[in-house]
């Protein structure tokens, strides 16, 4: 789809790309949510897709905005989300991943990113990817000039079943080489009777996410928290599971080695900044 200069500045004034909650910036924690949303700009239309297609996983990460907000809430912590579909511009993938702009998901054509030229790419990576990046960016340096050094939890969900397969765990906990978040985490999960996965469904070593590139290469404690979308699939389950989860959150947060910087190469070969 290919959209007009013109077009693109009212739809850029038009569409905020960025939902931001205001909280303690000094309050040690940052929650994120790259799929939150799946808006899409009035120009875009539906991409040529069924409503339905939207409201599918394919769409959007379902129950994670209202987990995130909860969770903000529980934490006065401030949170950044997207307001865009993933099928638009996926805002956890690198500006460079083939998988930015989806063509065909879980089945599903996109006919609005077909043959998508490279120009109408970096259109949406200026209008939407960026800001969404930026805000992130900017969130995470006013915490570090506040002090102490922000945690960062992005949420995600993920579904009960993938290509026939019965994903059994309630909630997984997705990271790279810094364990030092991710192995206490696991650990109160499952001592609170949570089946949890250690890099399930997914492994959290993605080149160019937004974890990657705006807190593992800045040398701080974070991860990626998905949950099982069965479970959170209404605002009421949302909530009702981010009390659950926050106490667990509250005491593995505590730790003080979370507040130093700590830089080690990923398991995809690269090396963290420093």
């Amino acid at each position: 789809m290919t959209l007009t200069k013109r077009a693109s500045a009212q739809e850029a004034a038009a569409f905020e790309p960025v939902e931001r909650i205001e909280g303690a910036r000094d309050g040690g924690v940052l929650f994120i949510c790259d799929h939150a949303s799946n808006a899409l700009p009035p120009p875009y239309g539906t991409l040529g897709l069924p409503q339905s297609e939207l409201e599918r996983h394919i769409g959007y990460d379902i129950g994670a905005r209202a987990l995130t907000l909860r969770l903000a809430s529980l934490f006065g912590a401030p949170a950044v989300l997207s307001r865009f579909s993933r099928l638009l511009i996926d805002p956890n993938r690198g500006s460079d991943d083939p998988t930015l702009v989806m063509q065909l998901s879980d089945g599903a054509i996109v006919p609005g990113n077909a043959a998508i030229a490279a120009e109408e790419i970096e259109r949406r990576i200026a209008l939407y990817w960026r800001p969404y990046r930026d805000a992130v960016s900017v969130a995470v340096d006013m915490m570090t000039a506040a002090g102490p050094l922000p945690v960062v939890l992005s949420i995600h969900s993920f579904t009960p079943c993938w290509r026939g397969v019965t994903r059994p765990w309630e909630i997984g906990i997705l990271w790279d080489s810094d364990a030092r978040l991710a192995a206490p985490l696991i650990a109160a999960l499952d001592e609170a009777g949570f089946c949890v996965g250690d890099n399930e469904p997914y492994d959290g070593a993605l080149v160019g996410d937004t974890l990657d590139e705006e807190v593992t290469r800045r040398g701080l404690a974070g991860l990626l928290v998905e949950v099982r979308q069965d479970l959170i699939s209404t605002k009421e389950q949302a909530e009702r599971y981010a009390d659950r989860l926050a106490p667990i959150f509250a005491s593995v947060l505590a730790l003080p080695e979370l507040r130093q910087l700590a830089f080690l190469p990923s398991r995809t070969g690269r090396h963290a900044e420093r």
